[in-house]
């Protein structure tokens, strides 16, 4: 028969999962539908023909990876709740209605601006070797498999690597190739409320690895981590290249500095990471590890 947490009034509520359940349910109500966007209309007809492609490319890359980190959460909902850690679980309830809402934006932004077209040709190799490839692997084996080594990989890849290094440079685009400029401040608005959501995220992934470093010492995990983000660096590579001989995009990106701001997010995250080593899940419960 099967245990129910709530019944035996055995919630955690000093664990970190559940505070981040506490702040998605106060900074996670935001709707896109609700931005203006009618000077982001006026910006986009003042941008040439090459600074919008530069921007669509961008775009391309994080809608279809907005619509992808959706449906591929699912497996890890499904293996929380088989080990019956109910507070994670609760919370990534909210992370799927999170990552839905992102991908609406930047559709919404899109056919704001009017943009309506196919953008799948503009998704680059790197793109396709993560999102098509790499990330369904690791988050589909979830289904049949929740041991410590098959969540750590999940989150890695998920939180770590796509939300934490990825997106993350993703966002230092935008405020270097737009914000900077005064461009579009609807969608700037709505990328800080993206940007604090996903700073959940990435801290509910940081949490689990180091409860699963916490609880299996013996399986070395932190070794894992870096071995596994050593493998998935190539992809932000070519995520990163520009045309061959660009030292300078049309927005004004130099050429290595989206790769450079990569790095310096990979490191950190391995800092953080790295404390683990040595606490008891008691701590890890109280660690405060959220990126906003």
């Amino acid at each position: 028969m099967r245990e129910y947490v709530t019944t035996k009034q055995e919630i955690n509520k000093n664990s970190l999962p559940y505070n981040l359940y506490q702040k998605a349910k106060r900074h996670g109500i935001w709707n896109p539908v609700d931005i203006d966007f009618s000077q982001d209309k006026e910006d986009w007809k003042k941008l040439t023909p090459e600074q919008q492609l530069e921007v669509k490319t961008q775009f391309a890359q994080f809608i279809g990876g907005e619509e992808a980190v959706t449906a591929d959460i699912l497996p890890m909902i499904m293996a929380m709740s088989k080990k019956g850690w109910f507070e994670e679980e609760t919370f990534l309830t909210t992370f799927l209605f999170e990552e839905a809402k992102h991908a609406e934006f930047f559709s919404l932004f899109l056919e704001e601006i009017g943009v309506t077209e196919d953008l799948s040709d503009l998704l680059t190799p790197g793109y396709h070797m993560l999102f098509d490839q790499t990330l369904p692997k690791v988050m589909g084996r979830l289904l049949e498999d929740q041991s410590p080594e098959a969540l750590l990989d999940a989150a890695v890849t998920y939180n770590i690597f796509a939300e934490g290094v990825l997106a993350e440079t993703g966002y230092w685009f935008f405020y270097e190739a737009l914000s900077k400029a005064n461009l579009f401040p609807g969608f700037i608005s709505g990328i800080r409320n993206v940007k604090r959501d996903e700073g959940r995220h990435i801290g509910f992934g940081t949490f689990l690895i180091q409860r699963l470093i916490s609880e299996h010492p013996e399986l070395n995990l932190y070794d894992r981590v870096q071995q596994r983000l050593g493998e998935l660096m190539p992809i932000a590579q070519k995520l990163t290249e520009r045309k061959e001989g660009q030292k300078v995009t049309s927005l004004g990106i130099e050429e290595g500095r989206a790769m450079e701001f990569a790095l310096k997010q990979l490191r950190a995250r391995l800092e953080v990471l790295s404390r683990a080593q040595g606490k008891t899940l008691e701590e890890i419960y109280r660690t405060e590890v959220i990126f906003e």
